[in-house]
């Protein structure tokens, strides 16, 4: 029901002549970030929507206590830490890639 209201109010502003945006996704937006690098949950949230499978990252102590969850960490950082880009912007602050890395602890 809630969709077919969607939708209707959506024709009527179109007749209207008003245009209709879109958000973008939340894993696109800044409300879907960590300030300290990667998506926060809501961000993974509105990714998995979208049909991605993402996963919290793993640090070192995490990958201490699983072998699976170690794997996972020593194949990001390997893809991560071999990726072109700066680690700091024009103002000196850490870019999402550095913010990425040291989440991850790499």
């Amino acid at each position: 029901m809630p969709g077919k209201l969607v939708a209707s109010i959506r024709t009527l502003l179109i007749t209207c002549g008003l245009r209709v945006v879109a958000k973008s996704p939340a894993w696109q937006r800044k409300e879907g970030k960590n300030p300290k690098g990667g998506l926060n949950a809501k961000g993974r949230a509105s990714a998995r929507a979208q049909g991605m499978n993402l996963k919290p990252p793993v640090s070192a102590a995490q990958a201490k206590r699983s072998p699976k969850a170690a794997a996972r960490r020593r194949s990001f950082c390997a893809r991560m830490s071999g990726m072109p880009g700066p680690m700091k912007d024009s103002k000196g602050r850490p870019t999402r890639k550095a913010l990425a890395i040291r989440k991850w602890d790499c």
